[in-house]
Order: C-alpha cells, then structure tokens, then sequence
C-alpha cells in the first residue's frame, strides 16, 4: 500500500520561504514520478510541478523561476523549495505519485494514483 506523507507546512510572510517534503512508502520509489498540487479555498486542485523518475521537472507558469521540485530516491522523499511567496500561493499542498495511466509531463491529477493527506500553507501579505 503506497504511502505519502507531507510535511513542512506552516504560515510565512510574503516573500519567504518553506520547504516541503513527502516520504514515500510502498513502492518502488525511484521508479515512479512524483508531483505536487495545490487546493485553495473554493477552488479546484491545480497542478504545481512533476519530478520525473529521472529528473525531468515540470512546473506551472504560475510558480516557475520560484519553485523547485526535487527528489532524493535515498530517503523516497520529494521535495518542493519554495521562494519568493505570494497571498496566492496560499493552499492546501499536496503529494502525488504517478498512476499507470501517466505520461511524462503530465499535469492532470487524474494520471496520479496516490495522494497524501495535504499540509496547509499560508502566506501573509
């Protein structure tokens, strides 16, 4: 049974930083790619970034040249460095590990399978 947990959520002020992680467990972690999406308040999950099994990253326009998605396949662990926060990074951040159905690049929610339970971010302006 897979397994992500997240971690290293919290409150910052506009312009700072977080680092967050999520261990995996349950599967063969280096195989499989790995991706982060966001879920605000009346809104729907929006993609972040993707890691690919062999580093390839992915991100979305809103969050590239601020986010960085990495991996240490060591620890089954991602990563997502956070810099230069906004009010409207402010969200719900979640884990995600790729379904069968996922393509490399993909940033739909429905090609991951897997899902932490989300730690919450909050940005102050």
């Amino acid at each position: 049974q897979v397994q992500l947990v997240e971690s290293g959520g919290g409150l910052v002020q506009a312009g700072g930083s977080l680092r967050l992680s999520c261990a995996a467990s349950g599967l063969t972690f280096s195989y499989y790619a790995m991706g982060w999406f966001r879920q605000a308040p009346e809104k729907e999950r929006e993609f972040v970034a993707a890691i690919s099994w062999s580093g390839a990253t992915f991100y979305a326009d809103s969050v590239k040249g601020r986010f960085t998605i990495s991996r240490d396949n060591a620890k089954n662990t991602v990563y997502l460095e956070m810099n230069s926060l906004k009010p409207e990074d402010t969200a719900v951040y979640y884990c995600a590990a790729e379904s069968a159905r996922y393509r490399s690049g993909s940033r739909r929610s429905s090609d991951f399978g897997s899902w932490g339970q989300g730690t919450q971010v909050t940005v102050s302006s």
